[in-house]
């Protein structure tokens, strides 16, 4: 769906190009790692995640889509669970404030007043709804959105402070509503 938003028009062959290429190289990649041994698949999928991000920014999509493609051509059978979960808490302690710094720094806070802080409400609603029924990656397609020029300042810092928010809220949202359907459960077994 983001592709489909960044689509620019004067690039579509270039973007069409990455697409196709991405499929028959996927394809090979794929074949590729269940021939190697898991240390090596380490490698091979960190240089697959650059090649994709390098391919979806020159096509004129953003690196992130490139990114997300890349994740998705991948099976997390393929990776030792420990070894995984322990880089994904290294990255989350030393990437994520890096990155929420930088979304940060881009939000420009007296950009429309008070519309801005009635659209974060209104998206925020909307959002606590979302995250009961699904999850959310508002903030990375925010910053895609925002870097293509597809939204202005001001509604970036909108949709940045409803996800903070409804990201705080979820938990003393949900959390009753789980335990009370955790005791609907237990009384019907």
């Amino acid at each position: 769906m983001l592709a489909l938003i960044l689509m620019d028009w004067n690039r579509v062959g270039r973007q069409a190009g990455f697409l196709v290429a991405f499929v028959a190289v996927a394809f090979v990649f794929r074949q590729l790692m269940l021939r190697l041994e898991e240390r090596d698949r380490w490698y091979v999928a960190l240089i697959w995640l650059a090649l994709c991000g390098l391919g979806a920014d020159w096509s004129g999509l953003h690196y992130m889509v490139g990114a997300f493609l890349a994740g998705a051509a991948i099976d997390r059978d393929w990776f030792d669970q420990d070894r995984l979960d322990s880089i994904r808490h290294n990255i989350l302690l030393v990437m994520m404030p890096v990155f929420f710094l930088s979304t940060g720094l881009r939000t420009e806070w007296q950009v429309g007043g008070a519309q801005v802080f009635l659209a974060a409400a209104m998206l925020l609603a909307a959002s606590i709804c979302g995250k009961l029924i699904g999850t959310s990656i508002m903030i990375i397609f925010a910053n895609i959105l925002l870097d293509k020029a597809v939204i202005t300042a001001s509604t970036f810092t909108a949709l940045l402070l409803m996800a903070v928010g409804s990201t705080m809220l979820t938990i003393p949202v949900v959390t009753p509503k789980l335990g009370r359907l955790g005791h609907l459960i237990g009384k019907t077994d």
